[in-house]
């Protein structure tokens, strides 16, 4: 299958621009899930409430984590395989949206105590979410030419985070009424009615195939046909390594900077919510601007600025929790003010220069991962995409929910998302970011 876009005019037409609009409503959609379930409100809640404050709820968050990355990472190269050999797309995703937002209304049921049951519908939402993303990316390459990769994946990560904005605003007032399990509806409620028109309007081609095998046994096959021609594809899996080891990284972050700031930083439930709008805002901001400067001056250079503010907003992070170092106290001689305002409005600091490049370096990621790909293998190899991003969220909210365990104290763990983004910074400077010739289409 050849990319449509390959002889294309220099101006899409209003149907590709609507196209690429009802795309990015899947993004606002999601979000609605991330941001209330994964990072915010139900991360609190179960540390909190369902595990009772115990230092042990890291640990217990990290395994639910792991699990459902493992999940997700194990069978997402096999559903893009069928999908491709099939052109199910849709059906795929379809399925992986529905279970994530049914799972998501029963966390309503989760109460003190229900350790296993909160662990387990949290497993099955967070495995639909993942996977249905698998299939979602994967229409990238169909609504718009590899020029615009970056903007396009930048406006859908842009619009994610107008969602996760929109979703606080709906939910702040059952906050207020310190009616946190009522958010958990409200959150599938959203997801669900904003996942519609992607449904309706974007359109899979279908094929009509003849199998004389199982769609398992095609996936499988499909599968390690790729794995054993991926010298191939030497650039790319070079790239797939480095998105291994920083987007571990991020992905430690989206699951553990709720906890972490209410743990360690004793925020009430009101500062997470400004914490998280600060975060959203920046995010919004930053996923346009990296996504237009990656269309112009590469993914790659892009990625590389983006990781190396990661690492200085992480060190700025462990440094400023620490309310008897050096610079909180030079701090606390200026405004004279306590150790414990200046840390804790310090990592106000930390989550604008988080936000800013959150959002940036997933979609950064997306836009070059879409340029590298195969346009007849674009579902199979963001199935691998999905491999690795997933696969590497196993061992990083692990390592940092076990070092937070075993000390006792989150800011040690947090010197560990460090590490992953310089390993991943490292391999990424090997990566080779091709300029793509073809005409420029104007998404705007």
């Amino acid at each position: 299958m050849k990319n449509p876009y390959q002889k294309s005019p220099m101006k899409i037409k209003e149907n590709e621009r609507f196209r690429v609009f009802i795309w990015t409503l899947f993004d606002f959609a999601n979000t609605s899930y991330s941001i209330v379930v994964v990072t915010f409100l139900y991360a609190v809640y179960f540390k909190q409430t369902v595990v009772e404050g115990k230092a042990v709820g890291d640990f217990y968050w990290s395994i639910g984590t792991s699990i459902s990355m493992l999940i997700t990472a194990l069978i997402s190269p096999i559903l893009g395989a069928i999908a491709d050999y099939s052109a199910g797309k849709k059906r795929f995703l379809l399925f992986f949206t529905l279970t994530c937002i049914v799972s998501t209304c029963l966390l309503y049921f989760v109460n003190r105590g229900d350790i296993f049951l909160g662990l387990t519908l949290f497993i099955i939402a967070n495995v639909g979410f993942e996977a249905g993303l698998v299939f979602y990316d994967a229409f990238l390459p169909e609504i718009t030419a590899p020029k615009n990769y970056g903007r396009v994946s930048g406006y859908g990560f842009a619009m994610g985070y107008l969602g996760s904005l929109t979703t606080l605003a709906l939910v702040f007032p059952f906050i207020k009424s310190q009616m946190i399990k009522e958010t958990f509806p409200v959150s599938a409620l959203v997801f669900f009615l904003f996942a519609i028109p992607i449904f309706l309007f974007i359109k899979d081609s279908r094929k009509n195939v003849v199998r004389d095998k199982s769609f398992l046994r095609i996936g499988v096959t499909r599968v390690l046909n790729t794995i054993s021609h991926l010298k191939n594809y030497k650039n790319l899996s070079i790239f797939l390594l480095a998105f291994f080891f920083y987007i571990e990284g991020v992905n430690t972050v989206i699951y553990f900077s709720g906890n972490y700031a209410s743990t360690t930083l004793h925020f009430s439930m009101e500062e997470l919510i400004v914490f998280f709008l600060i975060v959203q805002t920046t995010a919004i901001l930053g996923s346009l601007v990296f996504g237009f400067f990656a269309d112009s001056y590469g993914q790659k250079k892009s990625l590389v600025i983006s990781l190396v503010i990661w690492i200085f907003t992480i060190l700025l992070a462990f440094a400023t929790s620490d309310k008897n170092n050096f610079v909180i106290q030079s701090f606390c001689k200026i405004f004279n003010s306590d150790p414990e305002k200046i840390s804790r409005s310090s990592f106000y600091l930390v989550g604008l220069l988080a936000g800013s490049v959150m959002g940036a370096t997933q979609s950064t990621s997306r836009s070059l991962m879409s340029k590298l790909t195969p346009f007849e293998k674009k579902t199979e190899f963001f199935g691998f995409y999905s491999l690795f991003g997933k696969s590497s969220a196993i061992l990083g909210p692990l390592v940092f929910g076990y070092v937070s365990f075993i000390t006792g104290e989150q800011r040690f763990a947090i010197l560990t998302i460090c590490i992953f983004f310089i390993i991943g910074l490292a391999v990424l400077s090997f990566v080779k970011d091709e300029k793509v010739e073809i005409a420029q289409i104007d998404v705007t």
